[in-house]
């Protein structure tokens, strides 16, 4: 089946752990979707034509609407397709606060322990190569040395066990997921890294001796999949951007700190890595979001969204 303006096109490459995690929310929502692979290192210049130079993985399409960073991509799928939702047990907002957690402090820790732990290793191909560290070095604006890591990984190991830890006693409260018995948010958020660890470094799993709750989550997490995935070209993507327009209405936020208004100016880059500036001109805000319209030759005019989290916006 061709896709089209309705589609769900996830921008991602297998190996990515953020992919994983939208793709886990795909397969609790039982979703049908298309794999857009892009390379794993830069250039990408199909993806930075469609979102003005932003180069994180995963990126969303929907139409003209072009979704970044998994907090957003996450938001829009449950606003799209509420049942089941991703809000289980007691979690009606937690979750993206616990997500905050999971992508910084996990993932940061679940990095050098495997990065490390192939460099003791002797490395491995493509994931060390001096091309892969000179893009991760140029992506998060600091040094990207595995030798470094490999010093750092046995201490980070503790941090991570001991925030998995976590995870065993909840766990532990007699239930099958995070928050309860139905697989939600919350888990997509921890799985992934676990995921990303078994792929690369398995070795790294030992931190998971004990943690016989955490380990039976796992299998029932990736038991879960992926929704129903189809692919789809890059250049095939660019043409549904171009031949769609937008559904996001423009609206200005009254609570709005800053005084943003629609048809304000503003550039929007990551607080953390990645920290690439993108600039179009305001169509709507919230607490939660912010979406901007620019365009380009190739595909016309484009709807872009952020969260509002982990982004910083600056009137031009």
């Amino acid at each position: 089946m061709p896709a089209n303006a309705n589609s769900v096109i996830l921008h991602q490459y297998d190996i990515s752990p953020f992919s994983e995690k939208v793709r886990v929310i795909l397969g609790i929502k039982g979703l049908e979707w298309y794999a857009c692979d892009q390379p794993v290192i830069m250039p990408k210049p199909e993806l930075t034509t469609l979102t003005g130079g932003y180069r994180k993985i995963p990126v969303m399409q929907i139409g003209a609407d072009i979704y970044c960073d998994t907090q957003i991509i996450i938001r829009e799928l449950e606003r799209r397709f509420p049942s089941p939702s991703i809000h289980v047990g007691g979690d009606k907002g937690l979750g993206w606060g616990l997500s905050v957690w999971t992508d910084r402090s996990i993932f940061q820790a679940a990095v050098p322990i495997i990065f490390g732990g192939m460099a003791s290793d002797g490395g491995s191909e493509g994931l060390t190569s001096k091309e892969f560290l000179k893009d991760r070095e140029a992506l998060t604006g600091r040094p990207f040395n595995p030798e470094e890591m490999k010093a750092a990984a046995p201490l980070i190991a503790d941090q991570l066990r001991a925030q998995l830890d976590w995870a065993e006693r909840q766990l532990g409260l007699n239930q099958n997921f995070m928050m309860g018995d139905a697989p939600g948010l919350v888990d997509a958020s921890i799985y992934y890294n676990v995921a990303f660890i078994r792929w690369v470094y398995p070795k790294a799993l030992k931190v998971l001796d004990g943690l016989p709750n955490v380990e039976a989550w796992e299998r029932r997490v990736k038991a879960l999949g992926h929704g129903t995935r189809h692919d789809i070209s890059r250049n095939e993507a660019l043409d549904i951007a171009k031949a769609a327009s937008s559904i996001e209405n423009p609206h200005s936020d009254r609570n709005e700190p800053n005084g943003l208004e629609v048809g304000t100016k503003v550039t929007i880059m990551a607080d953390d890595y990645g920290r690439d500036p993108i600039q179009g001109e305001l169509v709507s805000s919230s607490a939660q979001h912010i979406a901007i319209k620019r365009s380009h030759e190739r595909i016309g005019e484009v709807v872009l969204h952020f969260p509002r989290m982990g982004f910083l916006v600056v009137k031009n």
